[in-house]
């Protein structure tokens, strides 16, 4: 997804926290966080440029990615500003040592207003997608999240999201399963594309600890500007 016309600058950029170890960023549709093979410039790239140039700071600037979110989502991506910070990071990540809350805009309604689903998830490559299954298949991992319903919208319905695994896709591969595709997510079973190329899926709240001052952090997302997600009540 190419989106060169919408995509990030240092002056555009959303922080949603910064200090000498860390700074948050509420990630825009199209926004990849790290180079890939498609050569576009990452987010992490335009953080380095502005951190340069805010700070004034001579030679190469030290950005650590902690973690990513799927190009067409939206919402909190943590970078680390210093080793220190990276190396406690990423073991926060890993030991799931953290609050991970998404909102998700989907097609249909939940037969039941909250639950607990666990998937066995299966990554293809080739198509770069996941796979959920009942029991567990070859090479797949195991994934769990919790669901609840936190606002009806005409035609869709919004659910707050709590993972506690990080699969592949997951989010959107589990909801797919039990028939609830995300809006505009054509890979997993969406009826029509968003324009934006998007999908309705946020990383809208993170809580961790921070990896030097030890506080608790907290982190609230606001939605992205668009009409759908107008719709949805950002109260929390």
């Amino acid at each position: 997804m190419k989106n060169d016309t919408k995509y990030s600058t240092k002056e555009n950029l959303q922080i949603l926290y910064e200090d000498n170890h860390i700074i948050v960023i509420n990630k825009r549709v199209g926004d990849i966080v790290q180079g890939d093979k498609t050569g576009d410039k990452p987010l992490s790239e335009v953080v380095k440029e502005y951190i340069k140039e805010k700070y004034n700071k001579p030679g190469e600037v030290f950005l650590g990615v902690v973690h990513r979110l799927d190009r067409p989502t939206t919402g909190i991506v943590v970078f680390a500003r210093t080793s220190k910070a990276l190396t406690r990071l990423n073991e926060l990540f890993k030991d799931r040592k953290l609050d991970k809350i998404y909102w998700a805009v989907v097609q249909n309604q939940p037969k039941q207003s909250h639950a607990s689903l666990t998937h066995y998830l299966a990554k293809n490559e080739k198509t770069n997608t996941s796979k959920a299954y009942d029991k567990e298949v070859s090479n797949s991992k195991r994934a769990i999240l919790d669901y609840k319903i936190i606002q009806k919208l005409s035609n869709y319905t919004v659910l707050e999201v709590k993972l506690h695994t990080g699969r592949h896709h997951q989010i959107r591969c589990q909801l797919s399963a039990i028939g609830l595709p995300i809006k505009g997510d054509l890979k997993y079973g969406a009826k029509r594309s968003n324009q934006d190329g998007g999908i309705h899926l946020h990383a809208k709240f993170l809580t961790f600890i921070h990896p030097v001052s030890k506080n608790e952090i907290f982190i609230n997302a606001p939605l992205p500007n668009e009409t759908l997600w107008n719709a949805v009540k950002d109260e929390k």
